[in-house]
């Protein structure tokens, strides 16, 4: 394979990260470890390194912690009116009999109360399982019931997709904003403001801080569980990745129903001390472009999707804003295209550094950072103290150029510590010692560089949204019109992938608009509108494995305009 890839130059500057090189060779995540109050105190809470400790040891109580809007409304809360809140909350959930180890739902859309949810109920011990705003009942059913969860936090327009009569343990239901009285409905801001604050619940480093449900390509959402001592990654990353500085402002457009909404949207940032900016609402480019403007953005964190969504707006478009505090801008989701690093270093001054990492590896893990040169469709380097490598199915080292499992050597602090009632599941990931095997596909070049070449077990990734194609299967095939159904991504300048299908009609049935219409709503309206097939092709039948499953390799093959031999 030729190594003949574009390279942008490393910008001269003051960065956290100088030397690469070095960095490698001496980091050790002990000491980074030394960074945190508990490591003299050995008292160890999340919530209190993230907000708690600004306001207690670094005197910014009253610094900006959360800036948002979401176009009808304007709200700054600063680290003490986090605190506060977060405090009464956590007693709120304390009186409901909440305790340390109890895991509680989030379904919320993007608002200040989720943010002050997550860190409330870290200060109780209990564990968060953050739930995707667009999911709907099945899958808020599955993530709910799996994780035995005992409340949920919620708003009026999600109450219909949860089905309590279904979820015999979801003791308690706390709904944020205005809502007919329901039984057991617990009104989040009357509860909040009357009560009265009660002290953190320490914990170990290795106690379960949430659960992450990540789609996989066997349709099981599999529940992540990540730890309190994950800290520890989140804070050398943010220093030496997204380069973040106590000036800064710092926006990442994930939303936390997913991993990075978590870890980069609020937690590594206020860690640090820096202000984060949060946006509600669907995506508009021009009230993106306003958003970076408005509130000085210095550090931006989000996809190409978005970042093509606002070249299509032109270059009038950002022409109207000022955003001169723009210093530093990072990918994450999806692969980087030369158009888009182009648009950056044309009409933003700056290149957009690529990330790589997983729901399951809980940190940024290959990265390009600001003091080496990006090379073009390249995920970049590991990051200190992070071994990464491209091995074979037994667990052999590939030489450079050659396709293999893009491995990390396990022990890193804020890899996923379980898979939540499913620990076989777990040590699948660790089937080739010593190596984590993560299920994408890469190769490296001779100096070290990584590429990115897919996922291996056929999830899809669609504007930065993973989707299990065999749940979207499933949901398809309950349609009494499709006989058997075969899901796989399609490569989308947008999107990066789009969920394609290719379904065998039951005898007799026509094929019709209205029919592909229904499909793809039995899908949105079961699963989620991300999951839902933008294409629906008819095939004469699906190819399958001498097992009986969906063959996947041929559906890529298909879905790429190869000659497979079999006919559609």
């Amino acid at each position: 394979m030729a190594y003949d890839h574009k390279i942008y130059r490393a910008l001269p500057g003051e960065h956290n990260l100088t030397d690469y090189t070095e960095a490698c060779e001496e980091l050790r995540f002990e000491s980074v470890e030394r960074q945190f109050s508990w490591h003299s105190t050995g008292r160890l809470n999340i919530a209190y390194e993230a907000v708690d400790r600004n306001v207690m040891e670094k005197n910014m109580g009253d610094s900006i912690a959360l800036y948002f809007s979401d176009g009808a409304k304007d709200i700054r809360y600063t680290f003490a009116q986090i605190k506060d809140l977060s405090d009464k909350f956590a007693a709120v959930l304390r009186k409901c009999g909440i305790k340390k180890g109890d895991r509680v739902g989030v379904f919320l859309p993007r608002s200040p109360e989720l943010y002050i949810s997550f860190i409330g109920i870290f200060k109780t011990g209990a564990v968060a399982v953050p739930l995707f705003e667009a999911f709907m009942e099945e899958a808020v059913k599955d993530r709910l019931g799996d994780s035995g969860a005992v409340a949920v936090i919620t708003v009026t327009e999600l109450l219909e997709r949860i089905p309590r009569e279904a979820l015999p343990g979801l003791k308690h239901l706390f709904v944020v904003n205005e809502s007919p009285d329901h039984p057991n409905v617990i009104h989040w801001w009357p509860e909040v403001e009357k009560s009265d604050a009660l002290p953190i619940e320490w914990v170990d480093r290795e106690d379960p801080m949430f659960i992450l449900y990540a789609s996989g390509a066997d349709g099981r959402a599999k529940g992540l569980v990540h730890v309190h001592g994950a800290m520890v990654g989140y804070l050398i990353t943010g220093q030496w990745v997204h380069d973040l500085k106590k000036d800064d402002v710092y926006w990442c457009t994930a939303d936390p129903g997913w991993i990075t909404g978590i870890v980069y949207g609020f937690l590594t940032p206020w860690i640090m001390g820096v202000p984060v900016v949060v946006r509600g609402g669907r995506f508009n480019a021009g009230d993106w472009c306003a958003t970076l403007a408005d509130y000085g953005v210095s550090v931006w964190y989000s996809a190409p999707t978005a970042f093509r969504m606002i070249m299509s707006g032109g270059e009038e478009l950002l022409k109207k804003y000022d955003l001169g505090r723009l210093r530093h801008i990072l990918s994450v989701g999806e692969p980087l295209t030369e158009e888009v690093l182009e648009w950056s270093l044309a009409n933003l001054n700056q290149p957009i550094y690529d990330t790589w990492w997983m729901s399951e590896t809980g940190m940024n893990m290959i990265c390009n950072y600001r003091c080496l040169d990006i090379k073009l469709g390249s995920i970049g380097r590991p990051f200190p103290g992070i071994g990464a490598a491209v091995v074979d199915d037994q667990g052999s080292i590939l030489p450079p150029g050659q396709i293999g499992n893009l491995a990390i050597r396990a022990g890193w602090p804020a890899m996923a510590r379980d898979v939540w009632n499913d620990h076989e599941k777990y040590e699948e990931y660790f089937k080739i010692k010593p190596w984590f095997i993560s299920g994408d596909a890469a190769y490296m070049d001779k100096d070290g560089w990584f590429y990115f070449q897919g996922r291996l077990d056929g999830v899809i990734n669609t504007a930065g949204e993973r989707v299990g194609p065999f749940e979207v299967e499933a949901k398809l095939e309950e349609h009494p019109a499709v006989d058997r159904a075969g899901v796989v991504g399609k490569p989308d300048q947008l999107r990066g992938e789009i969920v394609k299908a290719y379904i065998a009609l039951r005898e007799g049935v026509i094929w019709s608009r209205e029919l592909h219409d229904q499909l793809r709503n039995t899908v949105k309206t079961g699963l989620a509108a991300h999951a839902a097939p933008r294409e629906i092709e008819v095939v004469a039948a699906i190819p399958l494995t001498r097992e009986g499953k969906v063959d996947r390799r041929v559906l890529k093959e298909w879905v790429l305009g190869l000659n497979t031999g079999q006919p559609k």
